[in-house]
């Protein structure tokens, strides 16, 4: 028990009045109607997973069609479009990685492993995740878009040689080059093959951290920051970070990726959020401390209502980078017709 209350010291919650460990803290009618939001918005999202995620959908005549959650392997390394060239992606990922890592190492270091004990470096932590292993898989889709490249080529001179109608490329011929302004969205060719464990792995990690990103920065710089802290505290370089950067880099990786976006995923994000509360409850029902966030007090008459509120914010948070993808695909598509 000193373990967990000595983990950390922050200095802008107020004092915590009632005994966690108590029955009559979880016997009562606040955590019955907290309990039902939790337990209808698990239910409700694993309904989701089960409909729509997957590969294909039968119709009813007996033929296949593409489900909303279909994914393909090139969506997770490939850029937005032919104009930018893979490895720019790849860069752009593998530096995110390190900033996050040192951010969050940095974050350790200096306010223990405490830190693990709130939402925002639950989400810090995934978002490095999602960097790392995006990281990997564009190492290895550039590898391979290198090797078919340059066969490609290969095979081009060699026929074009045998039938000795070889023509050297003009300079300013760059029709099959990256640069050509194309999206790389269309995935109806035979060679586009369904993802793996580990594309469909990035691609939900990917939506997960979307909303989870843009709830944990609105809730601080909205909430929390304003209303909620002591007059006297000040914001520190790591604090500010932390509830900053992520959000840019993964802003960034949106507007650059090829994945899709579909917004039954959202399930994935109120998942997350719903096991971070329910092992918060588990801790609490067993040591008596403050909780993480005041919000999340349910010795407050206003508990259901608070917990109710912050359910509903998963929406517009998932729908601004909803709605950022809807932006990137209008814009690839203008300049795709011009």
């Amino acid at each position: 028990m000193k373990f967990f209350t000595g983990l950390f010291n922050p200095n802008w919650w107020p004092v915590m009045k009632a005994d966690t460990t108590a029955p009559s803290y979880w016997l009562n009618w606040r955590f019955l109607l907290c309990a039902i939001w939790i337990l209808a918005a698990m239910l409700f999202s694993a309904l989701l997973i089960w409909k729509y995620e997957g590969n294909k959908t039968k119709r009813a005549n007996g033929t296949q069609q593409e489900a909303k959650g279909c994914s393909y392997k090139r969506e997770s390394w490939q850029s937005c479009s032919k104009s930018i060239h893979p490895v720019w992606l790849l860069v752009y990922r593998i530096v995110a990685f390190g900033a996050l890592l040192a951010l969050l190492l940095a974050d350790v270091i200096s306010h223990s492993l405490g830190i693990f004990f709130f939402y925002t470096q639950w989400t810090f932590t995934l978002v490095t995740i999602y960097f790392g292993l995006a990281s990997s898989i564009s190492v290895h889709g550039c590898l391979r878009y290198c090797r078919k490249t340059d066969s490609e080529r290969d095979n081009c001179v060699s026929t074009d040689v045998e039938r000795g109608s070889y023509i050297a490329p003009a300079v300013g011929d760059n029709s099959d080059k990256p640069g050509t302004i194309t999206s790389l969205n269309n995935y109806d060719g035979p060679n586009c093959k369904i993802a793996s464990v580990w594309g469909y792995a990035l691609q939900i990690i990917f939506q997960m951290c979307a909303g989870a990103v843009a709830l944990t920065d609105s809730v601080f710089w909205l909430i929390i920051y304003p209303f909620l802290t002591a007059k006297d505290y000040k914001l520190g370089f790591l604090v500010v970070s932390v509830h900053t950067v992520n959000a840019v880099f993964l802003l960034g990786d949106t507007i650059l990726n090829s994945m899709q976006f579909p917004f039954f995923r959202i399930a994935y994000f109120v998942l997350w959020t719903c096991t971070f509360v329910v092992v918060q409850w588990i801790i609490h029902a067993f040591v008596s401390m403050r909780w993480p966030y005041p919000f999340l007090d349910l010795s407050s008459p206003y508990a259901p209502i608070w917990y109710l509120a912050v359910g509903l914010l998963h929406l517009p948070c998932f729908g601004i980078f909803t709605l950022v993808f809807k932006i990137k695909r209008c814009c690839l598509s203008r300049s795709t017709s011009q």
